[in-house]
């Protein structure tokens, strides 16, 4: 015995023994930095969700829900699906209440793929993706976004090359987290002709589906021709109402990929909180102002942050949604991991680095990632702080 700690995780985990968002934060409150690392925001969602959800306590909704998640919610789900997509998705074979995204994309994946699978995964890619490929024992393989003027595109060349006939599913990401892009029609028109064309599952991260801004549209993979009866979709009531530790979110998909995911999910977590999902499903029948309310407020923050990174000499990517906008800081350190070590002690701001959510570092070594899902007046605070730069 007496190894260490991290000799007795098994090898395909010892890449994951932390986080940067642990690192990150960890060096805030050490040194009582402003967090636009971590993406949370620091407001409650809305006030007649949260007293459903208290009712829900109240009236002894606190024991096992069904597994697949409470009728009402998955009910809610698939209206809600309907209304903005004109996609119908059964809500006792189609629709699966998860312990959050994170959750989802985890089942998903130990259900559908095999050991030894390949995964394609496009980098950067939110960093629990390449740890659930290796806790179900496959195989990544990476595309990758590229620079596109001030904003990023999907290299479809880089795609079309890391697809071998070992791949079973491709993880796809769009409004995408860490770099804020909305990816193009065109990008997702590629993803289903190539996923079509070697049968793919395709894993849809649609989390952040609401929060586009400037009048950008998001492209549900699933809507393509041809790619309902292979894409789950993925998302969570966490970033849509600002609820990140109610940890309620779900899988959607044909019912025979929604049951292998339950299969896994079923071991995992067993069920997801009960008192959340009737506040949820009040959400999103009865709260689609409130989402566009903290869109517009979202957008105001990104074009706060922006500019004062730019008035102080960094170069700022367009953030076409999300939470995040990704700043060169080249100007400032060739390093980004380096960089955002420094920033909490000397400048009092917590960032993280956009290049450990690659395979491949070097394009992004320069890129930080900033959070501007916080009340105006932390930015504020933030923003004089990072003058100081």
């Amino acid at each position: 015995m007496g190894t260490g700690d991290a000799e007795r995780t098994v090898a395909r985990l010892r890449p994951f023994a932390s986080t940067i968002f642990a690192e990150m934060t960890e060096l805030a409150v050490a040194h009582n930095a402003v967090n636009l690392g971590q993406g949370f925001p620091d407001t409650d969602g809305p006030a007649q969700m949260l007293e459903v959800a208290r009712q829900a306590i109240a009236d002894g909704l606190n024991q096992y829900p069904p597994g697949s998640g409470m009728p009402v919610l998955r009910e809610a789900i698939s209206r809600d699906r309907a209304r903005r997509y004109g996609r119908e998705y059964d809500p006792d074979s189609q629709v699966l209440v998860t312990v959050g995204a994170t959750e989802a994309i985890s089942a998903a994946l130990l259900g559908l793929v095999e050991a030894g699978d390949e995964v394609v995964l496009i980098e950067p890619y939110y960093d629990s993706y390449a740890a659930a490929v290796a806790m179900a024992g496959a195989q990544r393989r990476t595309a990758r976004l590229v620079r596109d003027g001030d904003g990023f595109a999907l290299d479809h060349d880089s795609l079309r090359a890391a697809i071998t006939p070992r791949t079973r599913m491709l993880v796809l990401n769009s409004p995408h987290n860490p770099t804020g892009a909305v990816l193009s029609a065109t990008d997702i028109e590629t993803v289903a002709a190539l996923a079509i064309e070697h049968d793919l599952v395709v894993l849809s991260d649609e989390v952040y589906e609401h929060l586009v801004f400037d009048g950008h549209q998001h492209h549900s993979v699933s809507m393509l021709p041809g790619m309902f009866e292979r894409t789950i979709v993925v998302s969570s009531a966490a970033k849509t109402f600002s609820v990140t530790g109610w940890k309620t979110g779900w899988a959607l998909g044909p019912a025979d990929l929604i049951a292998a995911v339950r299969t896994a999910k079923q071991f995992m977590t067993f069920v997801a909180g009960g008192p959340f999902q009737p506040a949820v499903a009040y959400a999103l029948d009865n709260e689609q102002q409130w989402i566009a309310d903290s869109r517009k407020q979202l957008q105001a923050n990104r074009d706060l942050l922006t500019a004062a990174l730019r008035g102080h000499g960094l170069d700022v990517h367009r953030s076409d949604g999300t939470y995040f906008l990704c700043a060169d800081i080249v100007a400032a350190s060739a390093d980004g991991l380096e960089f955002c070590r420094w920033l909490p002690q000397h400048i009092g701001v917590a960032a993280v680095p956009v290049s450990v959510f690659t395979d491949n570092p070097g394009p992004w070594k320069s890129l930080v990632r900033f959070a501007f899902c916080k009340q105006e007046h932390v930015l504020t605070e933030a923003v004089r702080r990072l003058a100081r730069l």
